[in-house]
């Protein structure tokens, strides 16, 4: 495969990720061109042309946030190539007009490392090379974003979507206090009876038996829209088998029911 013809094929995966850090279609195509004349202008040995592209991508779409919106953040030199995450993660959907208003909040590195892991799932080695920092300020980076992302300012009201994002996060992330907060005291996990048979609880009551369970949890879990409330799915091999319901009431998790009867997961949509 030839150099146009390899680009080609990494060219969506490109677009996702200018996409979704930058908000705008129009702007991640200007940048995964500028992209391209960059490899066509360089004489670096590249060992993975995905994982080369994928950091000058994001390396150009953290200028143009900068450029936006000045603020003093330290400036990270691109010293490596960063691990090609086609081999570790299948990357989502563009975030979503809502999500963009919130990321507006953010300082570039932030917004990029959240969108990259939060939204993309791509990992923490990968985003830290590609800002060329720790995988530990990456991490910090990221929570920190998920934390201005999920705590609404005075005049607003959390969507449900953000709680349920916020959730899937802390979960992820072993982040028990979190999931604390965002839980009702009288929460309650319940299962049909599909999803006891793939293994689930038949019932948890409170806030505690229910962040215990979540704590380090859920790590295969996408969002997902069930008859349009924002949810989330664990999925096996593309499958998914069983959907994570959510009732969110006042910017709290009140319950969580799973359900795996097969017309339930007909309707399950990504989100």
């Amino acid at each position: 495969m030839d150099q146009t013809d390899a680009f080609e094929a990494v060219r969506p995966r490109l677009l996702r990720i200018a996409g979704g850090v930058l908000g705008d279609r129009a702007e991640a195509e200007d940048v995964v061109q500028q992209a391209w004349i960059r490899l066509q202008g360089t004489d670096a040995d590249i060992d993975s042309l995905t994982a080369w592209l994928t950091t000058v991508t994001t390396r150009l779409c953290l200028d143009r946030l900068r450029a936006r919106t000045p603020l003093p953040v330290d400036d990270l030199e691109l010293t490596a190539t960063a691990p090609d995450p086609a081999d570790e993660v299948a990357l989502a959907d563009t975030v979503g007009v809502a999500l963009q208003v919130v990321l507006d909040r953010l300082t570039p590195a932030e917004r990029v490392a959240f969108v990259l892991h939060d939204t993309l799932a791509i990992d923490f080695p990968t985003i830290a090379a590609i800002l060329g920092t720790t995988h530990a300020a990456a991490r910090k980076l990221a929570s920190r974003a998920r934390r201005k992302v999920t705590q609404p300012r005075a005049e607003e009201r959390r969507a449900d979507w953000e709680v349920v994002d916020a959730f899937l996060a802390a979960a992820r992330e072993g982040e028990y206090a979190r999931l604390l907060e965002l839980l009702a005291p009288d929460a309650v996990v319940a299962a049909d009876a599909a999803a006891i048979t793939a293994g689930t609880p038949t019932r948890l009551e409170g806030r505690r038996a229910v962040a215990e369970m979540f704590d380090g949890a859920a790590r295969a879990a996408l969002p997902t829209l069930l008859e349009g409330r924002p949810g989330a799915a664990w999925y096996h091999r593309g499958e998914a088998r069983v959907a994570f319901d959510f009732t969110i009431v006042d910017g709290l998790v009140h319950r969580i029911d799973f359900r795996a009867d097969p017309a339930v997961l007909a309707a399950l949509t990504r989100r």
